[in-house]
């Protein structure tokens, strides 16, 4: 399966900034692909907002920084879990494979 993690932060985000030391490594490890997609990146953000709206309409209840795991996100994507807020590398690892595993 060709899955995505796409990461929803802000550069002002000390907790972003943090994750962003190993979050990609640990989802490339999983065989995901991994985008950035920084607020503050508004073609970036754009290309992909229709795949956060799904999940937080208004934006309410979003963790900082919220990753969606998704399929063909610049398509007809599918969302097929989440990992909200900031984790301790290990606990990262587990929060994606439960995802991926459908049990999260």
């Amino acid at each position: 399966m060709d899955a995505t993690v796409l990461k929803f932060s802000s550069e002002d985000c000390g907790i972003c900034h943090k994750m962003s030391h190993y979050d990609r490594k640990v989802a490339e490890e999983l065989g995901l692909t991994f985008v950035d997609v920084k607020m503050q990146d508004t073609a970036t953000y754009r290309k992909y907002r229709q795949v956060l709206l799904a999940q937080y309409p208004n934006k309410e209840d979003m963790g900082w920084p919220t990753y969606l795991v998704c399929t063909d996100p610049e398509g007809d994507f599918a969302i097929l879990g989440e990992v909200k807020g900031g984790h301790p590398k290990g606990t990262f690892r587990q929060r994606l494979q439960a995802v991926l595993d459908g049990t999260a």
